[in-house]
């Protein structure tokens, strides 16, 4: 879990700041416990904020040697801002990661109006804002998800046509689906070369560094990238659908939220 928040690729705003290995997009394992160290991130702080003060409720743990608390203050609201994934008992989440200035636009909003409808506050938030970047398309599921608590978008890698000489071109890939593995894509666009699947391929190359995410796909002469390109997004993870399920303990019980829902609980929280 300490691990999950100190990752850039999986947060908008990692919780954690984290000195060693923590792992890769690749979905290569961190490094054993005693060769890292940790630290609260800045914006973890604020999610801290007052907690000494009597802000929130504080009961007993699991063994009864100390007190914790049973919600933070949250200076800021985390839920929406770094999303929530898992299967707990008998209820799954799905909710991704927002934009910080506007789920807090979107919270002035609410405060200022408290029955501001779906609509407005998607004048502030327009969708989910993924730390891996890419395209997300549709935005009646977007609509819909925030009205109900469930609904689909499409997430799609950011991608480049350059050319290249005699005649050939090469297809790059920059920003790839939320939770995707990017070891795992190239190994199956690979798979669709090897196989003849795809023809036109002559090479694929992953030559992401610190500067960020590349993935090249060096096409043959005179093959229409475009069609290449359109034939990976339907065979590959290079698009994904991601489906809202946005549950949350509310009132010490799971509930399927809709966005305002999610706003006005915060709002309450803070009050």
């Amino acid at each position: 879990a300490m691990v999950r928040m100190s990752q850039t690729w999986k947060l908008r705003h990692e919780l954690i700041e984290m000195q060693g290995n923590n792992g890769s997009v690749d979905g290569d394992p961190a490094a054993a416990m005693r060769y890292t160290e940790a630290r609260l991130s800045a914006v973890s702080e604020l999610l801290l904020a007052d907690i000494d003060k009597k802000t929130v409720d504080f009961i007993p743990n699991f063994d009864d040697a100390t007190i914790e608390p049973t919600v933070l203050p949250a200076r800021f609201p985390n839920l929406l801002v770094n999303g929530s994934t898992g299967i707990s008992a008998g209820y799954a989440t799905d909710i991704p990661p927002h934009n910080l200035a506007e789920v807090i636009e979107a919270v002035f909003m609410r405060m200022k109006n408290p029955n501001a409808t779906v609509d407005e506050l998607m004048t502030a938030i327009q969708g989910p804002d993924f730390p891996t970047g890419a395209i997300i398309q549709g935005k009646e599921g977007i609509k819909k998800a925030y009205e109900t608590g469930k609904g689909r978008c499409v997430v799609r890698a950011q991608s480049t046509i350059e050319p290249l000489k005699a005649g050939k071109n090469q297809i790059v890939f920059t920003e790839i689906p939320y939770d995707v593995n990017k070891a795992n894509v190239v190994k199956k666009m690979d798979e669709l070369r090897i196989d003849r699947k795809l023809d036109g391929i002559a090479d694929i190359r992953d030559e992401s560094d610190r500067k960020g995410l590349r993935i090249v796909v060096e096409l043959k002469k005179d093959i229409d990238p475009d069609a290449i390109r359109n034939f990976l997004f339907k065979n590959t993870d290079l698009q994904i659908t991601y489906n809202f399920n946005m549950v949350a303990i509310f009132d010490r019980r799971p509930r399927l939220m809709s966005l305002p829902m999610l706003l006005d609980a915060y709002i309450g929280h803070q009050q």
